[in-house]
């Protein structure tokens, strides 16, 4: 029996939403690790970080350890950050290596990923260090950013951007964006439920009345457009005209920018258990961008991300109650969150 059995894609499409009971059963989330974040392109960081030969990034897709290196032909490569020996994560942090060793048992990889040394492997009969290469994943970047995914064998990074570069690229030039500073935030509530906060502006005039005064949420004027494999949101400012995007990448990248001076903030939404979300985001701007109109730029952003916090953590409380099985989106206003519903569903749908 599939984990989705009894539920219908035609109840999705008419509005009724996923049951609350997935954004807290821990056997859902084993699920979406294995059928989502195993599968999925995800933002790891900042590519100048891997940019010389040698250079390194421990990053994760969910709950997956990915290594990114730049090898010493300075080739971008991606393995699983585990070691081969008893699978302890290798590295952490970024920095500069000749070679990947696990603080465990010393055993030594080479950038390429090939095993180069694993110590008294030599009174092992019929130990072929050959079979016991790092296991290889999949790297790409769009400008400054770098996108990994644990499949190996995944389509290229381009296939899941599609036309979000030339969405970008109406209000951005990336390449005239300098990186500012790394955010973390954690939230006591299921990844799913910060995601589809994220993906409507439902709630802008009753939770957000300072994004709401400097952003035009009127439901004709901040435009909703769900892509296949990304879900925009487009919005003016009200003085002056200003555009503004928003976008998730599925299935956890969240790409911000408001409307005013050059600015991207860009990072995954990611589980940390059924009942806890961690995510941070990279802010970029322009190199000579004022230092006051950046500090006020974060206290609105800091205001606004408080008042999310506080929604979301409130939907995981009323959800995780157990006495109500499930809602009614409005279809008109939450486009994109029936979207992201949709795309949940047809992944777990065939699930064993």
């Amino acid at each position: 029996m599939s984990i989705s059995a009894g539920i219908e894609r035609g109840e999705i499409d008419g509005g009724a939403t996923l049951p609350f009971a997935w954004y807290s059963d821990p056997e859902i989330l084993r699920v979406e690790q294995r059928r989502i974040f195993a599968r999925t392109w995800q933002y790891a960081g900042r590519a100048e970080l891997v940019a010389e030969p040698g250079s390194f990034l421990a990053t994760d897709c969910g709950d997956i350890p990915i290594l990114v290196v730049r090898d010493s032909q300075g080739e971008l490569r991606a393995f699983l950050n585990v070691c081969r020996h008893r699978g302890s994560t290798l590295m952490q942090g970024c920095g500069r290596r000749q070679t990947i060793q696990c603080s465990y048992h010393a055993w030594t990889y080479d950038l390429d990923g090939t095993l180069r040394k694993a110590p008294r492997s030599e009174r092992e009969a019929g130990f072929d260090p050959t079979e016991w290469s790092l296991i290889p994943a999949s790297v790409d970047v769009w400008g400054p950013f770098l996108f990994v995914n644990p499949d190996a064998e995944a389509a290229p990074l381009a296939d899941t951007l599609g036309v979000l570069p030339e969405l970008v690229a109406r209000d951005l030039d990336l390449s005239q964006l300098v990186f500012h500073s790394r955010v973390h935030t954690e939230l006591n509530s299921n990844w799913k439920i910060a995601v589809e906060n994220f993906l409507e502006c439902y709630h802008c005039p009753t939770a957000h009345p300072g994004f709401s005064a400097a952003v035009d949420v009127d439901p004709d004027r901040y435009l909703l457009e769900a892509h296949p494999t990304f879900a925009a949101q487009h919005c003016v400012a009200r003085e002056g005209g200003a555009r503004g995007q928003f976008h998730l990448i599925w299935p956890n990248t969240g790409i911000n920018v408001f409307p005013g001076p050059p600015n991207l903030s860009i990072g995954p939404i990611a589980p940390a258990g059924p009942d806890h979300t961690r995510r941070y985001l990279d802010y970029f701007f322009a190199p000579d961008a004022d230092p006051k109109w950046i500090e006020e730029f974060f206290a609105f952003d800091n205001q606004v991300g408080r008042e999310d916090t506080a929604l979301v953590e409130s939907v995981h409380k009323g959800m995780r109650s157990g006495l109500v099985e499930r809602g009614r989106l409005l279809l008109s206003s939450e486009p994109l969150l029936h979207a992201f519903q949709g795309w949940i569903l047809e992944q777990l749908a065939s699930a064993e």
